[in-house]
């Protein structure tokens, strides 16, 4: 069953080397890149229908016997990241289209977007530590280049801050890898949840845990050290800071729950108290400046910073109910949070500004333009029946069954201030008469035309959006399941090293 897992790397491998070996030739570039998400998404599915079926898949890569050679592994929490890293892959190519200029293609846009879904794709679905890293490392690369992509002066300024943290980042993450290595022997993540469960001392296992927490807790933006997320996450085109925001973060999240509910579970009183603190000042501190937010893309990149408290919180609950709401929420974040930032790209092609008090009179000029924001918006702050009502009641059930009420009430009020911002986009963006004079763009009593290849995107992520939320049930139920393998560290290293617990 090495096929499943391989097709995930492979796809997006093979695309970018063919979209650079076709670097004169724009259409197939564009067809490549297109063809490569397509690809990623068909291949997730079915790696997820396999994992579904036949429970965690493993591969010992090299015919090296785990824990010495480089494994793959994917259980069902993998196998949804990889579905979502599919979906984002191809709404932010097919985005792309219609607004990444011809100079700016031809500087290997599409070969460093399929590059970074390989990178993405790779830290989901590797079984050691070492690796992580290393895809980690094939993110920044790529993520960097993108960043700073079209060489604007804010780009540079945001590219600056958003590398400098990230290396820091990769330092402490280096540093917690060495002294594993050190303690343990291995970094097969199998073999290290069962020598730290049996053999490495509880307060040596808490100290590599907080390292790891500072490493993954930048790359997920989490307080405090989230600062550099919303300095660079406004500045590159919107389809890439659609792409970040729905993957890059929730890579560092992914990282986490892995770690926390594998290896790191000897003092779960500290160190998950310790993630719940965290989990409450992120919401807090990232809603607070999205609502200070007069600009729409800065405003929507605080909100990833909340949106990553309400998963910590997830993590942090440490239950099967948290874990699977956790789950949920992720699946539902990436889709609604990417769709926003879509749609603030259609206003600025409309408008050509993301400007709050320069925007105005969108709902009568382009209703349907209204209907696509309104529903990933009120789905962000959790109005029924769409998925992120679901997604936070799962959370707040969870804390309210473990005792953790200072916690949901945080989530609660966070969820009425993100509400609040919604609106004033709304109200700023769509419901407000449109300036006297018209925009730069759209001078008064025009209503340019929306292409289809940038509105099919915000489309297709809006009718997930519904969709999680009408399927909510079983959206949940198998989030269930990926919560209990993830409890479950000696079944994952069963799986992987074989044998008996």
């Amino acid at each position: 069953m090495s096929l499943p897992l391989a097709l995930p790397l492979l796809v997006p491998l093979v695309a970018a080397a063919g979209a650079l070996l076709a670097a004169r030739s724009r259409a197939a570039q564009r067809i490549l890149g297109v063809a490569g998400a397509a690809g990623l998404l068909v291949a997730g599915a079915w790696l997820l229908a396999v994992v579904s079926r036949d429970g965690i898949l493993a591969v010992q890569l090299g015919a090296w016997p785990a824990p010495f050679g480089i494994t793959l592994v994917a259980d069902l929490f993998s196998g949804v990241m990889v579905v979502l890293a599919g979906v984002m892959g191809l709404v932010a190519t097919v985005y792309s289209l219609t607004t990444i200029e011809a100079r700016e293609e031809a500087f290997g846009y599409y070969p460093l977007l399929l590059l970074l879904l390989l990178g993405v794709c790779g830290a989901f679905l590797t079984g050691d530590l070492f690796n992580l890293y290393v895809w980690f490392e094939v993110m920044l690369m790529a993520s960097f280049v993108l960043v700073t992509h079209g060489g604007r002066r804010a780009q540079l300024e945001g590219a600056i801050k958003y590398v400098t943290l990230n290396l820091i980042a990769s330092a402490f993450f280096l540093a917690a890898v060495g002294i594993t290595y050190g303690v343990a022997g291995t970094l097969n993540m199998a073999d290290l949840a069962r020598r730290f469960a049996a053999e490495v001392p509880p307060g040596l296992a808490t100290t590599v845990a907080v390292l790891f927490l500072i490493a993954f807790g930048i790359k997920a933006a989490a307080f405090p050290l989230f600062f550099w997320l919303p300095a660079a996450y406004h500045t590159p085109p919107v389809a890439i800071s659609a792409l970040f925001s729905g993957l890059l973060t929730k890579v560092g999240v992914y990282a986490l729950i892995r770690m926390f509910t594998l290896l790191f579970t000897q003092e779960v009183a500290f160190t998950h108290s310790l993630l719940l603190a965290a989990a409450a000042l992120t919401m807090v501190t990232g809603v607070l400046g999205a609502v200070a937010q007069a600009e729409v893309r800065r405003l929507l990149s605080f909100h990833i910073v909340s949106q990553i408290g309400y998963l910590l919180m997830g993590l942090g609950l440490n239950t099967a109910a948290s874990l699977a709401g956790a789950i949920f929420f992720m699946a539902h974040v990436i889709l609604s949070k990417a769709a926003l930032f879509l749609v603030s790209g259609a206003l600025h092609r409309l408008c050509g500004t993301y400007d709050l008090p320069s925007l105005g009179g969108a709902y009568r000029s382009h209703p349907g333009l209204a209907v696509l924001f309104l529903i990933p918006a009120l789905s962000l702050a959790g109005v029924p029946p769409l998925s992120g009502f679901a997604a936070k009641l799962a959370l707040v059930q969870a804390g309210l069954g473990a005792g953790r009420y200072a916690v949901v009430a945080a989530a609660l009020g966070v969820g009425l201030l993100t509400l609040f911002s919604m609106i004033k986009i709304w109200t700023e963006a769509f419901w407000k008469p449109a300036p006297v004079g018209g925009s730069p763009r759209a001078p008064a009593g025009a209503a340019p035309r929306l292409p289809a290849a940038l509105l099919g995107p915000i489309v297709a992520l809006a009718a997930l959006v519904v969709l999680l939320g009408v399927f909510a049930e079983a959206g949940l139920a198998l989030a269930a399941r990926a919560a209990a393998q993830l409890l479950d560290p000696a079944g994952y290293a069963r799986a992987v090293l074989g044998g008996g617990p």
